[in-house]
């Protein structure tokens, strides 16, 4: 058998432009990149297909962000952005090596008049978000942590009882209408046979331990640590957690449950969760 091929990081990533002169002085004047390579050609394959401009900048780590401009066309209305959840996930994300490095593009960002989107931390990173003169959402972002074992196990139930959950749907099964529905079909596949209980999974992640923290000082509370990774949290009544006192950025929060649980979420708002007993 073949030895299987590894890819050795991304070359680039190419979206189309109508601001020509507006791209090239954001990326190579205002973000600093350099320019290292341009494409000039007529029309490739189909008859319709415009002469174009193909160019790219450094950004760094032997990575390329890289633009078509497409001579004589007019923008399609699918390209103009909006703002929208779905317009936005698709995005460019560059890596820093720490936040001190974070900081100082906020400030040059700042210094060079590019408006920033906000700053957030949600689970492993922190991350500045902006957009660049097309419409075009950006991120820089610090990883506070290396992305181990337990992190590509964990990301395997997630996606697995999602999928399964997808084919359900397509297969006239039933509906998959909330990430509640992920969360406890992974506490199944996490803890067989524990569908009687009230509990909370935990995975054994920094960002997440202030919850294993709060069960530990909490009445009534059972805590438990599994042998495959998580934490397993348990009260004969209630399971409450108030984000505060966690110390939780609202992004964090969203996912706190992304472990798995068993039970009934009868209260998940910007400060306060509650897990219940009820049905399932």
């Amino acid at each position: 058998m073949a030895n299987q091929p590894v890819l050795k990081g991304v070359h680039h990533s190419a979206r189309p432009i109508w601001k020509l002169r507006e791209t090239v002085e954001f990326y190579r004047d205002k973000l600093g990149l350099p320019l290292v390579h341009a494409i000039s050609a007529r029309g490739w394959g189909p008859s319709n297909h415009p002469d174009f401009l193909h160019f790219f900048f450094d950004s760094g780590q032997h990575s390329t962000i890289a633009f078509f401009y497409y001579i004589n066309t007019e923008q399609p209305d699918y390209t103009q952005p909006v703002a929208d959840y779905r317009y936005e996930a698709t995005h460019t994300a560059w890596r820093v090596d720490s936040r001190e490095e974070l900081l100082a593009w906020r400030e040059r960002l700042e210094s060079q008049g590019i408006a920033l989107i906000f700053q957030i931390r949600h689970e492993l990173i922190e991350s500045i978000y902006f957009n660049d003169p097309n419409g075009y959402y950006l991120e820089i972002t610090i990883q506070e942590r290396p992305m181990d074992a337990l992190d590509a196990e964990d990301a395997t139930r997630t996606l697995e009882a999602a999928m399964a959950l997808e084919d359900g749907l397509q297969a006239g099964g039933g509906a998959f209408t909330s990430i509640d529905q992920v969360w406890r079909a992974k506490a199944r596949a996490i803890d067989p046979g524990a569908d009687d209980e009230l509990a909370l999974y935990v995975l054994d992640a920094p960002e997440f331990s202030p919850l294993v923290q709060a069960a530990q000082q909490a009445s009534g509370v059972h805590l438990e640590k599994l042998g495959n990774g998580y934490w397993k949290i348990t009260s004969e009544d209630a399971l409450v957690f108030e984000r505060k006192q966690l110390g939780f950025v609202p992004a964090l929060w969203n996912a706190a449950l992304t472990g798995g649980f068993v039970g009934q979420v009868s209260e998940f708002d910007r400060y306060r969760l509650q897990i219940s007993r009820g049905e399932q």
